[in-house]
Parts: C-alpha cells; sequence; structure tokens
C-alpha cells in the first residue's frame, strides 16, 4: 500500500514513537494518511480514501506502470476520476479536482 501512495506524492513520516511500530504515516503538501499495520487488512465493502491528484493523467499513467489497476469512474462536478485498488484491496478514489464547496452551515 505504501507504494501506491508514494506514486501519488506521499512521502513516509514518522510516527509517533509510543505507535512507531504498528502504523506507517505518509504525508504530501500538509495531508497525512495513517496506515495501520495488520496480520489480516481489514477492507470495507464501499468504504474508500479519495485523494485529489495534480496531474490526473500521469498519476494514472504511474501507477498502471507499477501494475495497477486504474478503473475510469464517471466524472462528478466536471473533473476526471478513477478508483484504484491495494494490494489488500483498499479502494482509493483519485479525483482531477475537489468537489466544489457545498452550503455553509
Amino acid at each position: 500500500m505504501v507504494e501506491l501512495w508514494k506514486l501519488l506524492g506521499f512521502e513516509p513520516v514518522p510516527a509517533p514513537g509510543a505507535i512507531a511500530d504498528s502504523v506507517t504515516w505518509l504525508e504530501r503538501e500538509g495531508h497525512q494518511i495513517h496506515l495501520r499495520l495488520a496480520e489480516s487488512p481489514a477492507v470495507p465493502r464501499l468504504g474508500h480514501t479519495a485523494v485529489v491528484v495534480a496531474g490526473f493523467e500521469e498519476a494514472a499513467t504511474r501507477l498502471r506502470a507499477a501494475g495497477f489497476e486504474v478503473e475510469a469512474r464517471r466524472p462528478h462536478w466536471g473533473a476526471a476520476r478513477a478508483i484504484v485498488h491495494g494490494p489488500a484491496g483498499h479502494r482509493v478514489e483519485l479525483m482531477a479536482a475537489p468537489p466544489p464547496p457545498g452550503p455553509g452551515p
């Protein structure tokens, strides 16, 4: 799973010492992904992580070249989207642009 995130521009960062042996943390531009290490990963049926990817097509090409299957999805708000599955089956949604801001509270 770390390889997938690295291909999307995330880099490993130190986790707090008390939990460092049970997690892997990655960061890109102030956004972090925290991966919990487990003997048998639990994969939610529909849940997923979504990430905006600058250079959407280039990122999809890098992932395909590394052996990941990138599945195009119907665009939302006029932006390209795709799903890629990590090695354990976790779904990651790639978005060319973030959703537009919603109405205020």
